[in-house]
């Protein structure tokens, strides 16, 4: 793929310049032609080679997918293999648009009533089936990510929920198993995160700047299995906003850790801080600032055999530090713009600086989605206020595709397509198999309200991106899924096989994993793309090498695309990583 120039497309996944604060960027509307790729090829460096897509114009497309899911997506996650939409909110509502279907009813915890609605459902991508499903322990505004095995394992929420661990199966007819008291600390508006090794941590919530390991099924911790997070109380201001900290699992096993407006090296194994990075300025980011990001593509090699594999995260929008307090705690309220900015920096570069660029328009709670090709689609969210009750005004409707350019030139940003559905506070997303996006939630309301300024809402949507124009479908290409490995150790060679319908040309080939993020409050737990090298290809059959280890690839389920000029195939298969 080394230096292969397609049809006049746009660019790649951008080179290894320094990276330095204050990098003016663009914030102009966008191009009107969009390369439906910005993917990176082989190379020593993240951006050591391009794979340019084909152009297009097309600037997505919105469809109603179910009119009433029941419950507003608070918390949204795919689950592997049965391609089930997971959501859930709150237990503290009572109340939801979905009665359970019988008996027994929840016990509210104190009181003599009876719970009879629904707050947890199951939503075929498909087909827009939806399954209840019955929980007792409060959910509200907690954390979770997908085990080895594709169950989801659920930590934290409010009042009975905040010390409890939950778990969904991906077996048929799987229920919830909850069980309270297993965390040592509550965990309400915390962060989870996957280890390499499979294990997770969780790491603050409101009231405790601590983390902890989750313990294993049934296990509880003790008050000794809870490490204080100096950290985390440094980066504590007036209104929090360091709730809901950005954590991710870099490639050399240490865990990335952003809160508020302040970013350090962790390393799990021993409890210490290996480095801190630049303070990044122009306000705060997390939650109730809640600006978004994400960890941007690993771009592996063929034969990989780099000692340090680049990973670079990305972060956009939020608000000022006194955001919340204007909004929620000032009368009248007085809603302040949301922040412009999105930063980025390699976090295995111990000199990292943070690259700041413009956004054409303002946003926080908002999501960072990473696309099957390597692009992030910004969606969701506001252009001023806070999270929190009624806090947020002027939704952001239109979502903005961020590019990555190889040589710098042009525009970063394209605005695409608005929704006529605002998605304010409480939103959430989903990766789907056919590389549409879905849309759910939204409630600034404390509980469920149909006359407000911003209704509960319980629509969910579906967003096609660019790379679905309907002109560009030629390239989509098939897996065959029985002639495909499903399953892989780390380091070894596997195949994966497309159907042949014509000439392929390997240099416009792009193999990506996707590992499905748990979502909440505009953070995506456990989000995390990597490009495979591709060591031949031949008569449709691809083979592939699996990452070397689960720093670039914790065990699990991913979703692997197949993307071909840009435009990935018709449907993702699973692939499990074993270790």
């Amino acid at each position: 793929m080394v230096g292969f120039k397609g049809w006049q497309f746009g660019g790649g996944i951008h080179g290894s310049a320094p990276l330095v604060v204050g990098d003016a960027g663009s914030a102009a509307n966008g191009d009107d032609d969009i390369s439906a790729s910005e993917a990176n090829g082989g190379g020593g460096d993240i951006g050591g080679a391009n794979l340019v897509g084909a152009q297009t114009t097309f600037k997505g497309s919105w469809e109603l997918f179910v009119e009433n899911a029941g419950v507003s997506a608070m918390h949204l996650v795919l689950l592997p293999k049965i391609d089930q939409a997971l959501m859930f909110d709150a237990t503290i509502w009572k109340i939801s648009r979905l009665r359970l279907p019988g008996p027994p009813c929840r016990k509210v915890e104190g009181t003599n009533e009876e719970d009879c609605w629904c707050h947890s459902v199951l939503l075929d991508v498909e087909t827009g089936k939806i399954r209840p499903l019955r929980i007792e322990h409060d959910t509200w505004c907690s954390s979770g990510a997908l085990d080895m095995n594709g169950r989801l394992i659920s930590t934290g929420g409010y009042n009975n929920g905040s010390d409890t661990v939950r778990i969904l199966d991906i077996a048929p007819n799987s229920e919830w198993l909850e069980y309270p008291g297993a965390l040592g600390n509550g965990r309400w508006y915390a962060t989870q995160v996957t280890l390499g090794d499979g294990r997770f941590m969780v790491f603050g919530g409101r009231g405790f700047p601590t983390y902890e390991f989750v313990p294993p099924q049934g296990q509880k911790n003790t008050r000794n299995e809870v490490f204080n997070f100096k950290f985390l109380v440094e980066t504590h201001d007036p209104v929090e906003n360091n709730l809901y900290p950005f954590v991710y699992l870099s490639t050399d096993g240490n865990l990335f850790i952003f809160a508020n407006n302040r970013s350090i090296l962790f390393n799990p194994n021993n409890h210490q801080v290996v480095y801190e990075f630049p303070v990044l300025p122009n306000g705060a980011r997390n939650y109730p600032a809640s600006g978004s990001s994400c960890l941007l593509p690993i771009i592996l090699n063929p034969n990989e055999n780099r000692r340090v594999i680049p990973a670079q995260v990305l972060v956009c929008g939020g608000t000022s530090h006194d955001a919340f307090a204007k909004a929620d705690l000032q009368r009248p309220k007085v809603f302040l713009p949301g922040n412009t900015d999105c930063a980025r920096m390699d976090i295995t570069k111990r000199n990292g600086k943070w690259k700041i660029i413009n956004m054409p328009s303002p946003r926080l709670l908002g999501d960072a989605v990473v696309l099957p090709t390597g692009d992030v689609l910004l969606v969701n969210g506001a252009k001023s206020g806070s999270a929190g009750w009624d806090d947020a005004r002027d939704p952001n409707l239109n979502p903005v595709l961020y590019k990555f350019k190889s040589d710098g030139t042009g525009s970063k940003f394209t605005v695409l397509n608005p929704s006529n559905i605002p998605r304010m506070y409480h939103s959430s997303f989903a990766v789907l198999p056919d590389s549409k996006i879905m849309i759910a939630g939204s409630n600034t309301n404390p509980g469920y309200m149909d006359k407000a300024l911003f209704p509960t809402e319980v629509r969910v949507e579906k967003f096609s991106p660019h790379y679905l124009d309907p002109n560009l479908a030629q390239f989509r290409q098939e897996i065959v899924v029985e002639q495909s490995d499903n399953q892989v150790k780390y380091g070894q060679k596997f195949t994966v096989q497309i159907r042949e319908g014509g000439a392929i040309d390997q240099t416009k080939l792009q193999v990506t994993i996707y590992s499905p993020p748990f979502t909440t409050h505009g953070i995506s737990m456990n989000q995390r793309l990597v490009q495979l090298g591709i060591q031949e290809f031949n008569n449709g059959r691809i083979v592939l090498q699996a990452p070397m280890n689960g720093n670039i690839a914790p065990p699990g389920y991913y979703m692997l695309f197949v993307n071909y000029n840009g435009v990935p195939c018709h449907r993702s298969m699973w692939l499990q990583i074993l270790p």
